[in-house]
């Protein structure tokens, strides 16, 4: 056994010496001192010694481990000390980071906007009833929206017979009467959020998406003050050479109403086709190319507005004859598809980075 020992510790000690790097020492160490070791044979092998000789094998054995251990940490020390010191105050490899969405620049690309001409940012619940959602928005009880297939009702019991059933809110108007029940005019607020429909997922309809709700309630409020606030937005948005027009529209909850159109910021409103010249046939018009944009009417829906209603006014505390306001709603997908030429809302939500990294 001690011949078998010395013979172990001048292989250890060879094999030691020609290791030349980190990785070399440690495969000495697995080799010498790992599971499978030479030296743990010789120790199973000590139960057929007689018992004399036990003591004496076992104090060799557990001296040759230390002998091992030793020298390999000070191998080890020795390249620490030279050239593969490890130095902590070099600078490491930082991760990539990520991105903010999308959908989430737009978002506070458009409250920063508003929030520079006096609105502040309020964010409301996606769960709400349905006299926050309808009744003090002025849609009448038999309102098609009202239906359960138009509507995500829960399956939640009712805090009073007043406020009805629990709902995913379907658009972001309710923040409306929250905001004028608890605040005083004036008042010009501009509430983001996710909003609930079920509708049929397909290239421009989602059934969650997320809108943007402004109004502003103050004495002597009228339709051209929603009017310069709205193309303020717009030329801060999407370019400082829009113009703007307002088409008559119904909203239960404005009156008037109206939708806004901007003028195609990506052909400037001019049409993109042109005559053939003359043939025996006779001149023929063809496109010479379709806007990506406005499709070459150079006129893009951007939003739905109007002055609130005196009823939601009254229903939220506020004397109508004393305090006029306006409102206005826009989907943040839909700006966000024409200001960069997205042609499909569902790409905002698969998560391809190859997308999402353009932004």
């Amino acid at each position: 056994m001690k011949q078998e020992i010395e013979k172990l510790k001048q292989e250890f000690k060879s094999e030691l010496a020609t290791a030349s790097e980190t990785a070399a020492v440690e495969a000495v160490r697995v080799k010498y001192l790992g599971r499978k070791a030479a030296v743990n044979g010789l120790f199973m092998r000590m139960a057929g010694l007689p018992h004399e000789e036990k003591a004496a094998c076992g104090r060799a054995l557990n001296q040759l481990k230390q002998f091992f251990a030793g020298e390999i940490e000070a191998k080890t020390q020795a390249f620490c000390g030279g050239e593969e010191k490890i130095d902590l105050t070099f600078p490491g490899e930082l991760a990539p980071g990520g991105s903010r969405h999308v959908l989430s620049a737009v978002i506070e690309a458009v409250c920063d906007i508003f929030e520079k001409i006096g609105f502040t940012v309020a964010w409301g619940d996606e769960v709400e009833d349905e006299w926050h959602n309808f009744a003090a928005l002025n849609f009448p009880v038999d309102h098609p929206s009202r239906d359960d297939f138009d509507t995500f009702y829960l399956d939640l019991p009712p805090a009073s017979k007043r406020s009805g059933k629990y709902l995913l809110r379907c658009h972001t108007s309710p923040s409306q009467p929250r905001i004028m029940k608890e605040h005083k005019p004036p008042l010009a607020v501009i509430s983001p959020g996710r909003v609930y429909r079920p509708d049929q997922v397909d290239a421009t309809h989602s059934f969650m998406f997320s809108q943007i709700e402004g109004f502003a309630v103050a004495r002597d409020i009228d339709f051209a003050h929603l009017k310069g606030t709205l193309l303020h937005f717009a030329r801060s948005f999407f370019s400082p050479d829009v113009k703007m027009r307002l088409r008559p529209h119904f909203f239960p909850f404005t009156e008037p109403s109206a939708e806004a159109d901007i003028s195609c910021f990506m052909c400037k409103g001019k049409k993109q086709a042109d005559e053939n010249p003359r043939s025996p046939g006779g001149g023929v018009k063809t496109p010479r190319g379709k806007c990506s944009v406005c499709k070459d009417k150079g006129w893009i829906e951007v939003l739905g507005c109007g002055m609130i209603h005196p009823n939601v006014l009254e229903a939220c505390g506020i004397d109508s004859k004393e305090y006029q306001g306006f409102a206005f709603g826009m989907g943040v997908e839909r700006i966000a598809m024409l200001k960069y030429g997205v042609n499909d809302i569902r790409l905002f939500y698969e998560n391809d980075k190859r997308f999402l990294e353009q932004f």
